[in-house]
């Protein structure tokens, strides 16, 4: 006799129901069909060539053994010189761990950080790992309905109404996924008070840093650089998704704690992709990046005002990332059935807001701008054809 064996806490870490539309937009490619994809969070730049090369020739001198659970050495000197050079921000490279993806990384502090009913407050709508992660470790990540009217960002308002003697944790994110949206300084410095003001724990999520568009591109550990947790990853800026790489900046009292998950954990990050992203931080990748950086602001200042004439709510103007987070209410009360109706009518695949969380999913979607203009144009041009009136 079978009996069912997953763990409890299955029951709650939900799938990417984005990930069906995605199946069935491949089988019809696969058969033929022309699909425009808007949906995932990864662009359609390859990896800078310096990066690359880089990882070809560690490959070739035999670089592919474990290395140190903390990472390279050189890649966190290096990640540290970056701060100095970019933010202005001095960093111990002893404080930074080279993790396999911004993923590896959320593992490791919410691990050191969380015991079994501890509470870590978010958004919603966010990035739905991270509630998943929180409920890994058995604590309950309660998320706090946002909106427009604060740039879909918690405030130091959220934080005084409710915390409670469970709160362990807040966690921020800027840019923010869905929603494109980023805290400025004075924001960050008013939320790490409050945090700090009742001796709890501040998680950024930085994985979309560099990819602003008319704000300043900052850091929350100019803040404070010595009691802020900042997760980050060579994924989205530095164009390395399919490498999974990315980075922890920890407390000092923190470092070891971390080693020692990372050892039990995951071992070390991937050696080549670490020999790789040495590469990152030279003049020509940081120039590629800067071009790439503003291609996505082209796609942005035309997808924003394109949506806008087709019907479509947006609240507020992403400044960040490469999403467009709009109140599709107009056309359809189901964003899920939305979805699916256009892919069926026009090959245009875009994300339901059901993946983001649970406030106002329904009447809300993600557009990804992470194909070239003329793709959106066309897009757009098959939307305003079928969109429901």
């Amino acid at each position: 006799m079978k009996h069912s064996i997953a763990a409890a806490r299955m029951r709650d870490i939900q799938p990417f129901h984005v990930m069906a539309l995605l199946a069935e937009a491949r089988q019809r490619e696969a058969a033929g069909q022309d699909i425009i994809h808007m949906e995932v969070g990864e662009p359609d730049f390859p990896t800078p060539a310096p990066i690359v090369e880089a990882g070809i020739r560690a490959l070739q001198a035999g670089q592919t053994k474990y290395t140190a659970a903390r990472g390279l050495p050189p890649l966190r000197e290096a990640i540290a010189d970056y701060y100095a050079s970019r933010f202005g921000v001095n960093i111990s490279p002893d404080r930074i761990l080279i993790t396999p993806g911004a993923s590896g990384a959320l593992q490791l502090v919410l691990g050191a950080l969380i015991n079994p009913g501890d509470e870590v407050l978010m958004t919603d709508p966010g990035y739905p790992c991270n509630r998943h992660f929180v409920r890994l470790f058995e604590g309950i990540a309660t998320a706090l309905p946002v909106g427009a009217d604060t740039a879909y960002q918690l405030t130091p308002v959220h934080i005084q109404q409710h915390w409670s003697t469970k709160t362990r944790a807040v966690m921020l994110a800027t840019p923010a996924n869905p929603t494109g949206t980023v805290l400025s300084m004075a924001q960050l410095t008013a939320l790490h008070a409050e945090v700090q003001a009742r001796g709890g724990q501040l998680i950024v999520d930085e994985i979309y840093q560099g990819l602003t568009y008319g704000v300043p591109d900052v850091t929350a550990l100019a803040v404070d650089a010595d009691n802020t947790w900042v997760i980050n990853s060579f994924s989205k800026y530095f164009g390395m998704t399919g490498w999974r790489l990315g980075w922890v900046v920890a407390p000092e009292w923190a470092v070891e704690s971390l080693d020692r998950l990372a050892q039990n954990i995951f071992l070390a990050a991937s050696t080549p992709a670490q020999y790789a992203a040495l590469a990152a931080f030279t003049p020509e990748s940081l120039g590629m990046m800067e071009m790439q950086r503003q291609e996505l602001q082209r796609r942005r200042d035309f997808l924003l005002p394109a949506l806008r004439d087709l019907g479509f709510v947006i609240g507020v103007e992403p400044q960040g990332a490469f999403y467009v987070y709009a109140n599709s209410s107009h056309f359809c009360d189901d964003a899920q059935r939305l979805s699916r109706a256009m892919l069926d009518q026009t090959g245009v695949v875009f994300t339901p807001g059901l993946d983001f969380g649970s406030h106002q999913a329904a009447t809300h979607v993600r557009f990804a701008y992470t194909t070239e203009v003329a793709r959106l144009e066309q897009a757009v041009a098959r939307l305003a054809r079928h969109l429901p009136r």
